[in-house]
């Protein structure tokens, strides 16, 4: 499948492996920009990710990192083949958010909290051209129709049938009550969120007002895990211009923690359809009134 495949999820692991055999080494980044005859910005972005790189770099890597187990190399390699490989959102041109897509698209399970808005996996197509235009400052019409397509084309993670993402979220009620788009927009999303939280993969809690003061007040998080690595994980904060990810085990600990409060704050998610329904059914007689 292209998820085990991922060019992005390669990327990173290949860069983690390697900053770990040069700090085993005892190497510093410029020495081994020196040996390489490369810069040392170069050294750091394939450590973190943000470049592909050659089986050849990989190879000549090992040598100065004194790897001589045939196995590991090899492994190496086949990560930075499968790291040059283009993932589906390249079709649609440069995504500033296409490295996040690429984590979701090999995750095994994403918890994510959302104090604002639905999420994007979770949006109907009227609610997310609504928050496309409503939240993106300067769009083209053919940008936004382009942001819309990336947004339901990463809707098929939760409904593929060999490997669906294990989803929960947790959403503020604030969530619920703002009105994207129209009334109708918002019954609409409202009704469909009831039933994908009705699917056994998918978990949906709401935070209510009455739940006071909770560790998620400072803002929007997901944490992402993958299967062939159970106990790491990244932590994904989303920002206006840049956001940022954290791979710590300290950090993604820290946030494990802070998403098991908010579960034990929220709804249950039985109680949780029953608010959504109630919310629903406000929208309509709003929308009669009007």
């Amino acid at each position: 499948m292209a998820a085990k495949t991922n060019p992005t999820v390669r990327r990173r692991r290949l860069g983690a492996e390697l900053r770990r055999l040069r700090v085993a080494r005892g190497l510093k980044s410029t020495e081994v920009a020196e040996r390489l005859m490369v810069s040392q910005p170069k050294i750091s972005h394939l450590e973190n990710g943000n470049r592909a790189i050659s089986p050849r770099d990989v190879r000549d890597l090992c040598v100065i990192y004194e790897v001589t187990d045939e196995q590991v190399i090899d492994s190496l390699m086949e990560m930075a083949r499968e790291s040059g490989q283009r993932g589906w959102w390249h079709t649609y041109g440069d995504l500033s958010d296409s490295v996040y897509i690429g984590l979701e698209t090999d995750a095994a399970s994403l918890h994510t909290h959302a104090p604002m808005m639905v999420p994007d996996l979770l949006q109907t197509p009227a609610y997310a051209q609504a928050v496309i235009g409503e939240t993106i400052p300067r769009l083209t019409a053919g940008q936004a129709a382009t942001h819309l397509k990336v947004r339901l084309r990463r809707q098929h993670r939760i409904y593929d049938p060999a490997c669906p993402l294990r989803l929960w979220v947790i959403l503020d009620e604030s969530a619920l009550r703002r009105v994207v788009g129209s009334l109708d927009i918002m019954r609409e999303q409202l009704e469909h969120l009831k039933a994908l939280s009705a699917e056994p993969h998918v978990t949906v809690q709401v935070l209510p007002y009455t739940a006071g003061a909770h560790p998620g007040l400072s803002g929007q998080f997901s944490i992402l895990r993958f299967a062939d690595s159970p106990d790491a994980g990244v932590v994904y904060l989303e920002r206006f211009t840049s956001d940022l990810y954290l791979e710590k085990p300290s950090d993604v600990r820290h946030y494990g923690v802070m998403y098991d409060r908010l579960q034990a704050q929220a709804l249950t998610a039985d109680n949780s359809r029953d608010f959504i329904t109630y919310t629903a059914r406000a929208c309509v007689d709003a929308a009669n009134q009007a």
